[in-house]
This record gives structure tokens, sequence and C-alpha cells, in this order.
């Protein structure tokens, strides 16, 4: 593995400084969606 690509897969690794990834905002989102889910399912499993 050159040095080039070690350094990008490091940068990779410690998340880069991505200030568009929120963790809070991609919890909350997903907490969203796996809501709307359950929500979905129980609505509709009326076979008991």
């Amino acid at each position: 593995m050159t040095t080039a690509a070690a350094h990008a897969l490091s940068l990779l690794a410690e998340g880069g400084n991505h200030d568009s990834l929120n963790p809070a905002l991609t919890g909350g989102g997903a907490l969203l969606a796996l809501l709307v889910l359950l929500f979905i399912t129980t609505r509709f499993n009326r076979d008991r």
C-alpha cells in the first residue's frame, strides 16, 4: 500500500471533519424511521 493511500484511509477512519454528518441528526432520523416502521407494522398486523 502506498503512503498516499494509507494517509487517505487514516483520514477516512478519523472521520475527515465532515460537518454534514451530524451524529444527532443522523441518529434522530434513524429513530424516526424505525418508529414509522414500527407504527406501520403494528397497524397492518391484524391477524390477532
